[in-house]
């Protein structure tokens, strides 16, 4: 199922950037949850276009409709579809991509694959695609709330070779109190000021967003196939524009040594605790209870508004100057997303793990 992600609480997206509009099925909510469209929509405004000067000017209200699984403001445990249609269509902008393939972005891959595809806006491959995601991420956090009080908080902590420091508070305050979504303000105007130098120039910049679980139980996860960060993994870079993923001390840790590295436990009030956190919050696959930290790379946007060498569908080499409205950079926008898919992989695994270890008292 290539368009379905998730086993017990799984949800299928569908739509395309500038078709009627995108969408998500989810199955396997729980019945009874109260939810309100309005509790979704706060999600969907964070992730949508035109918030700032910082990214794409398309205006999309994102409206969400809920047309199934809900009734009289809670959930019946049926298949919940939810659905948001496109307005501010301009497909004449991608006429010209009909024909020619844009640089390190999905028209040549998509091409080959199927045979035929929807050229405008990137169709399928577009980020548009991830509305139905955050929709359904919403429910999650709903159920993840009052479950356990779990709390995904993600922030921009990279643009290109701005980097915020290491030891910020971070708080959604914090986070929400600028167009780039970074807590710590010297770096956010920094940033910000990046971005709109690229964005003159016709040209993008990538960076790096940081994920802080928080309040998690330990036990979540499979130690083999279906580890933890194993499916986080999967979540993040099955993203528009990922490159890179690490949890914990990631890529840094190999230049440490062990003794260095590992995390001693110790009795806190009658509670294991680790002392340091390098591993992330995730052991042998496992939640072990600290906050699960994790980061991933977001790379330039592939439609740039100047002149690249390329070659048109039947191999000729040409120029392509794109045209249409695109984020100069992907990440204050990809900070709700990635939220959203850390929740449902929480919550998946949350959900498997109580009916693998809780179904029968021995």
């Amino acid at each position: 199922m290539p368009n379905t992600f998730g086993k017990l609480f799984s949800i299928s997206t569908w739509g395309e950037s500038h078709g009627g509009g995108v969408g998500v099925v989810i199955d396997g909510c729980p019945p009874g949850l109260p939810i309100e469209a309005e509790e979704i929509q706060v999600e969907l405004d964070r992730r949508r276009p035109g918030q700032s000067d910082i990214v794409t000017p398309r205006k999309e209200a994102d409206q969400v409709q809920i047309l199934s699984g809900v009734y009289e403001g809670r959930t019946t445990g049926t298949p919940i579809s939810m659905l948001v249609f496109n307005k501010d269509h301009r497909p004449s902008a991608y006429s010209e991509m009909k024909e020619k393939f844009r640089p390190s972005h999905a028209d040549y891959t998509y091409q080959t694959k199927y045979g035929h595809r929807n050229p405008e806006g990137g169709g399928r491959s577009s980020a548009r695609e991830t509305i139905g995601r955050v929709a359904a991420g919403a429910i999650a956090k709903k159920i993840l709330g009052l479950a356990g009080k779990v709390e995904t908080i993600a922030y921009v902590k990279r643009v290109q070779d701005i980097e915020m420091p290491d030891d910020v508070l971070i708080t959604s305050n914090l986070i929400e109190a600028n167009s780039i979504r970074c807590p710590h303000a010297e770096t956010a105007e920094k940033m910000i000021a990046r971005i709109l130098e690229v964005r003159g120039q016709g040209d993008s910049v990538g960076g790096v967003i940081e994920c802080r679980i928080r309040n998690l139980p330990v036990g979540l996860g499979e130690p083999v196939f279906d580890r933890f960060e194993a499916d986080l993994a999967k979540a993040m870079l099955s993203l528009p524009a990922t490159k890179g993923f690490e949890v914990g001390s990631g890529f840094s840790g190999t230049l440490m040594k062990g003794s260095e590295h590992n995390d001693p436990f110790e009795n806190r009030g009658g509670d294991i605790r680790t002392t340091t956190n390098r591993s992330g919050g995730v052991q042998g696959g496992i939640t072990n209870g600290e906050d699960v930290c994790f980061r991933v790379a977001f790379k330039p946007t592939a439609t740039l508004l100047q002149s690249q060498d390329t070659v048109d569908v039947d191999g000729n080499e040409t120029e392509l100057k794109a045209r249409g409205r695109h984020d100069p950079c992907v990440l204050p926008r990809a900070v709700p997303i990635v939220e959203a898919m850390a929740n449902l992989v929480v919550l998946d695994h949350w959900m498997r793990q109580h009916a693998q270890n809780r179904l029968f008292a021995f």
